[in-house]
């Protein structure tokens, strides 16, 4: 269940806006003032933060410049009655996901608040499909492997024990799980396969780093490979 944390110190709008986000699922934290909704923040993970900007005690200012010096990737919303131009420039500027003048319609609030995790959760989905490990990026999505930057110019197999190797780098893969792994069959005695596509994974991992330092793959007699530490 994703968690919303809203900080508002009029009783009213806290207590509607809970009460839409609630019925869409989400778990929902309330807090009066900036002081209060830090509290929250500091033990819980939170998904999304909607936060007025004027309140006692610790404005909204204040207190996402304390949330984004701790995780500067945390979806915020500001919710005001300042509606100069200024105040939303600035509001933008420091890294609001939206920035909405009261009165507004809680309705439209949660659908805004539906839009920007539906984004976030795309990017984190993305995230989790791209490898960066030392010189290599790898991005599982497009297919497509670098080291230092230049493009590797891979087979899908070769693509597939990189990718396979960079996800556990020290960890020893016996050929037999190699072969499960990436041809989808057994082992058997003959390996010729496999060491041919490790060989010419080698030739150009070395091609392409171009005498700079990087993780190789080693051979771990007996037993398989594993990329380096």
């Amino acid at each position: 269940m994703q968690k919303i944390l809203v900080v508002d110190d009029e009783k009213a709008i806290l207590e509607i806006v809970s009460r839409y986000l609630a019925r869409e699922g989400y778990k929902v934290f309330a807090a009066n003032n900036g002081k209060e909704a830090l509290a929250f923040f500091e033990k819980e993970t939170l998904d999304l933060i909607i936060t007025d900007i004027m309140m006692p005690e610790m404005d909204g200012y204040d207190f996402i410049e304390k949330v984004l010096e701790k995780a500067d990737d945390t979806p915020f919303i500001f919710v005001s009655a300042k509606d100069q131009e200024k105040d939303k420039i600035f509001s933008l500027t420091l890294g609001a996901d939206d920035f909405i003048t009261k009165p507004f319609s809680p309705r439209e609030l949660t659908l805004r608040v539906k839009n920007i995790l539906r984004r976030v959760g795309s990017q984190e989905e993305r995230k989790e499909n791209t490898i960066e490990a030392g010189p290599f990026k790898i991005d599982e999505d497009k297919f497509q492997a670098t080291l230092y930057d230049h493009s590797l110019d891979l087979s899908i197999k070769e693509f597939q024990l990189l990718l396979l190797f960079l996800r556990d780098i020290g960890k020893v893969f016996p050929k037999s799980e190699l072969y499960e792994k990436i041809w989808q069959s057994e082992y058997f005695d003959d390996a010729n396969t496999l060491n041919v596509h490790i060989h010419s994974l080698r030739e150009k991992l070395a091609t392409t780093a171009d005498g700079l330092p990087y993780p190789h793959i080693q051979t771990v007699w007996g037993l398989g490979y594993k990329m380096e530490e």
